[in-house]
């Protein structure tokens, strides 16, 4: 018998508790009688988060982490040092333990917004507090969501720190957007964890297929909501349909391209732990979804990409969302290389603070950001940065990331922290942003100063540093967490120009390939074995 078969044989016996407990659902103060209509997931069989005990870990101190934490380094440049470790100190006192009765696994970073889980905010916030993940273990405030995972493979997308979810699995708002693998896959990268992969596989894949089985229309393609996909206010359906709480009868742009990236994500897990075989109708999805994308919601006359109507029009709102078309193989050069003209466009997306999440020539753009009407929001940032690196844009990328590094480090020095989301046109917060918020904005201060201002990337899957070094100051990194047990540090002096060769020292206990690049497309790859000064020319 397969493994999957008897998987299959248990799942009566594995879901009867569950099964029970449907009959008497809670959610907060309100006990909903619904009738047990789970149609059971066999993946969910495997997913151990669901039986796991609670754990309980105790931060250490700030005075400890900073010990622990990765420490930048940056000639002449205090406070944006400052800036940094302050965004680590919100981050840290937004620690939570799981509340007794929940059926949260893990201690867990909190949004700083209501108290609750939010899917959408935990999988951004995760892209920064996985460099702090051997002060404490941040990518386990991901397993409170595999933990409440359904039987079917639903997981919502807000859950209270009581463990009820917020909404109904069948609701149009209820989960959303999917980035889990995608997340899952960076702190892979980072740390090379294969034993999470093991653990989390079963969870990811369930939840794809609970997408594909209940937010598909019958040609396959994906629909959504406002809340669904994390953008409320966004205006993107037609006027007789609720913007916020319904699906528009539309094909939902964003969450098609996320949809790609989900299935090109766990096709890459799968490899990864040798279990691709059981996914592989995902990579049937993605070229059925890249067809639709570029044969239905491309429209060449102004080479952007748009949700689709009922009646076949395309929507003429050009939203953020259509970037996520940086991260999915979407779209061939041609077609990217024009949509990514928009970003240079000052009647659109190019700001004084880039990059707003709706064009500016929209009619409903709003100068105070107004939350996704125009507001710059550094989770979505961090998204068409990271893309546009990935893709080949790569002076678009230093661009974006130095202009949103800095309008967030003038708003800082302004008013002492740091905002959910910012105003386009001045340094400012968006209008009614929330603030002490480290939540997704954790992203400017750390991760995108690591990656683009310092320049330092790595994937420990590929034993790989890659240093694009922009600066002529003296600067680099102390502690950067490379691999399960690796600790790196990387320094490079003084540079009268950039076009000058920089001297590297680097201070390492694991080999690794360093690619050093500088000037005017310079580069080079060395093998560093030992600690000390690396020979670039």
């Amino acid at each position: 018998m397969t493994l999957r078969k008897q998987i299959a044989a248990l799942l009566p016996l594995v879901f009867t508790a569950g099964a029970a407990g449907a009959q008497g659902l809670k959610s907060g103060p309100y006990e909903l009688p619904y009738k047990n209509t789970y149609v059971k997931e066999v993946f969910v069989a495997e997913n151990e988060f669901r039986t796991a005990k609670p754990e309980t870990i105790k931060p250490r101190s700030f005075a400890e982490a900073r010990k622990i934490l990765p420490a930048p380094v940056w000639e002449g440049h205090d406070k944006e040092i400052e800036m940094y470790w302050h965004a680590w100190r919100i981050a840290v006192g937004n620690i939570r333990q799981p509340q007794e009765g929940s059926g949260f696994v893990s201690p867990y970073l909190d949004m700083a917004y209501n108290g609750n889980i939010f899917m959408w905010d935990m999988s951004f916030m995760m892209l920064y507090a996985r460099y702090g993940y051997r002060y404490f273990p941040f990518q386990r405030s991901m397993d409170n969501f595999y933990a409440k995972q359904h039987p079917d493979g639903f997981i919502c997308r807000e859950i209270r720190a009581d463990g009820s979810d917020c909404f109904e699995r069948y609701d149009p708002t209820s989960t959303g957007p999917n980035l889990l693998p995608w997340v899952e896959l960076m702190y892979y990268r980072q740390f090379g964890d294969i034993d999470r992969l093991h653990k989390v596989f079963p969870a990811l894949c369930a939840y794809a297929k609970w997408w594909r089985l209940n937010r598909t229309w019958p040609d396959g393609t994906y629909w959504s909501s406002g809340w669904g996909t994390g953008m409320d206010n966004m205006p993107r359906v037609k006027p007789e349909y609720n913007p916020i709480f319904s699906h528009g009868h539309m094909v939902w742009l964003d969450t098609n391209l996320q949809q790609m990236l989900v299935d090109e994500s766990l096709l890459n897990i799968g490899f990864h732990i040798e279990r691709w075989q059981e996914i592989e109708d995902m990579e049937d999805e993605m070229k059925r979804l890249r067809a639709y994308v570029n044969e239905h919601l491309w429209d060449d006359a102004t080479g952007f990409l748009y949700d689709r109507y009922g009646d076949g029009s395309l929507c003429t709102t050009k939203g953020i969302g259509a970037f996520w078309a940086l991260q999915a193989d979407a779209l061939d050069k041609g077609r990217m290389d024009r949509m990514v003209a928009h970003l240079a466009d000052t009647a659109e997306f190019d700001r004084p603070h880039r990059v707003p999440s709706l064009s500016a020539d929209h009619p409903k753009y709003n100068p105070t950001g107004r939350y996704w009407q125009g507001g710059v929001w550094p989770g979505t940032n961090y998204m068409v940065i990271d893309g546009l690196w990935r893709k080949g844009y790569r002076a678009q990328a230093r661009e974006i990331a130095a202009n949103h590094y800095a309008s967030v480090f003038e708003v800082w020095k302004k008013t002492g922290t740091f905002w959910e989301y910012y105003a386009p046109e001045r340094p400012e917060p968006g209008f009614m942003a929330r603030k002490d918020f480290v939540g997704w904005t954790g992203l400017p201060p750390i991760a995108v100063f690591i990656e683009y201002v310092l320049g330092i990337k790595s994937d420990y899957s590929e034993r790989r540093i890659e240093w694009d070094v922009t600066r002529t100051e003296a600067h680099g990194i102390e502690r950067y967490p490379f691999g399960p047990n690796g600790v790196v540090d990387l320094k490079v002096r003084r540079r009268g120009s950039s076009s000058e060769v920089p001297a590297v020292t680097v201070s390492t206990d694991v080999p690794f390939d360093l690619t050093v690049l500088w000037g005017n497309g310079q580069s080079r790859t060395v093998h560093v074995e030992k600690s000390g000064e690396v020979k670039l020319d």
